[in-house]
């Protein structure tokens, strides 16, 4: 199905099942809704699980230009009003987590619990969006691919599991450059230090000790600043919930259906 926001932009969303909590999981960058393959079976025996694609990602819609993380925030909440229920938990990984703690900041009463996986309230600088936006303007995604590889995923797993590492670099690699770019914008702008101590609602921060994106220390920055918040770190890379799936899984579902 589609889900249109309010600037006329259709993002690509797989509806969850009726009569359960939903939770709304957001992707990260170069990737789509099959980020999320490896949470599904777990996660829809205790949730109504909608999962959608960040705009210029996967099948959503392309805009032209630069977003915002204000910009991104407001597409989640129009897949949070198309589950018809007034809150929802949230769980986002990278540029998915940051679009997750906007909207527990800025549209607290829709937030029941938020998951920040791999995330940090300031991602990068301006510098390194910059350089990246320009590579990509220049070269395409692909040419992004390989080196990607080498921060979602450990080297051990990236040596037992060819496979997956094989299917996530097509899916950077056929990222449309515009959408990505955009999506670079958003990250080079966003910054959200000053405000996490906004967030209400209970949040649990899931940190990779070895990833190189949104580093051990930048996430246990957000637990210790984001009031009560839970920290878990895996032996993962940047993409934790694909290179430890059985412990992600689990660490979300004690925190999402916990008391």
């Amino acid at each position: 199905m589609f889900v249109s926001t309010d600037d006329g932009c259709r993002l690509s969303v797989i509806p969850g099942s009726k009569g359960a909590v939903p939770l709304v999981l957001s992707n990260s960058l170069g990737t789509d809704h099959s980020l999320w393959d490896s949470q599904m079976a777990a996660f829809s025996r205790q949730h109504a699980v909608w999962r959608y694609d960040t705009r210029g990602h996967g099948g959503s819609d392309v805009v032209e230009g630069d977003y915002s993380i204000e910009r991104l925030g407001k597409d989640l909440v129009s897949v949070i009003d198309a589950t018809g229920s007034d809150r929802v938990d949230l769980c986002g990984v990278s540029v998915g987590g940051l679009t997750a703690l906007w909207v527990a900041i800025h549209a607290p009463d829709r937030v029941r619990r938020v998951v920040l996986a791999n995330t940090a309230a300031r991602i990068g600088d301006v510098s390194m969006w910059s350089e990246r936006i320009n590579a990509v303007s220049a070269e395409g995604t692909a040419s992004l691919a390989d080196a990607t590889m080498s921060r979602w995923f450990t080297a051990e797993f990236r040596a037992a599991r060819p496979d997956v590492v094989s299917r996530f670099h097509s899916t950077i690699s056929r990222t449309n450059a515009a959408g990505y770019t955009g999506c670079c914008a958003a990250l080079r702008d966003a910054d959200l230090r000053d405000q996490v101590t906004r967030v209400a609602c209970p949040a649990l921060v899931v940190a990779g000790r070895r990833d190189p994106a949104t580093p051990l220390a930048q996430g246990q920055w957000l637990a210790e600043h984001i009031p009560g918040a839970q920290l878990v770190d895996l032996d993962a890379a940047h993409l934790s919930n694909v290179e430890r799936p059985d412990e992600f899984n689990s660490v979300v579902l004690n925190f999402t259906i916990g008391e």
